[in-house]
């Protein structure tokens, strides 16, 4: 479970990161992208093990709301953004539709086609509720707040944990992996309840249920993405996997792992 670090202290780039063998666009567009252009690809970096997905997002996101992609303008071409984040294009086009059904970018096809970035809605999206709400709360602190108690949370219940106790658990589990799209966000934030108050720490667990209950005010103004659900059950399956067998260095690792999926989401979003 436990994902292996290099010697020099730094996580290895992603299975997935190696550019797969798609071709060019169908469009054609790609190499017409590319020509011409000075992409600011100097701000990205290859994202970590773990969580493609919701880095890729959260790099991409950066490039839209810091501007350096002006509205109107294309975005660098898959390929070399692909390379730059040690991605595989399947993943970056993944965050591209992300993107294009937020309305903030359009595919367009043919000799100059590409991805390019439209001009920013006027908070439709909720948008002016999340920055009222950003500045309500110290997001940083929030969510190292957050990974330091789930982080041990999870390795404090690997480290002993009753059977009436891992009936609970597998329950909260199932209810998040049966769970509608709606009601989602619910059983998530219950089955991290549950490694709460499952470590056998009142004050963690209320400290807890005082961090999420920020943090649930954000993630709310933030659209619920398929692949990202899709990703967080998968890590939700090895948290709990890992403290049924007892493992607490993996359980701390994969909840360590989850977390910081859910803060580039929120970052990436932010900004």
């Amino acid at each position: 479970m436990v994902t292996r670090r290099r010697t020099d202290g730094t996580r290895p780039v992603a299975a997935e990161g190696a550019p797969d063998a798609v071709g060019e666009e169908a469009a054609g567009g790609e190499v017409a992208a590319a020509e011409g252009s000075a992409p600011p690809v100097s701000v990205l970096r290859p994202v970590r093990a773990g969580n493609g997905f919701e880095e890729t997002l959260e790099q991409v996101l950066q490039l839209l709301r810091l501007g350096l992609v002006p509205p109107g303008d294309r975005l660098p071409a898959e390929r070399e953004l692909a390379q730059h984040l040690g991605v595989s294009r399947v993943t970056l086009r993944e965050v591209l539709k992300v993107l294009q059904d937020q309305g903030m970018v359009e595919s367009r096809r043919g000799r100059y086609g590409g991805t390019f970035v439209l001009p920013r809605a006027s908070a439709a999206d909720g948008s002016d509720e999340l920055r009222r709400r950003v500045a309500a709360v110290d997001v940083e602190d929030t969510l190292r707040f957050r990974e330091v108690l789930e982080t041990g949370a999870a390795g404090l219940c690997a480290d002993g944990l009753a059977a009436e106790g891992e009936g609970r658990l597998r329950a909260a589990l199932e209810a998040t992996q049966g769970a509608r799209l709606e009601d989602y966000r619910r059983q998530d934030t219950l089955l991290h309840l549950t490694l709460a108050e499952l470590s056998g720490s009142v004050s963690l667990a209320a400290g807890y249920a005082s961090v999420r209950a920020t943090l649930n005010e954000l993630l709310d103004c933030i659209p619920l993405l398929v692949r990202n659900l899709e990703h967080s059950q998968q890590q939700h399956a090895a948290v709990v996997e890992a403290v049924l067998d007892r493992d607490a260095e993996a359980a701390r690792e994969m909840m360590r792992e989850h977390c910081a999926g859910t803060a580039a989401l929120l970052r990436g979003f932010l900004a």
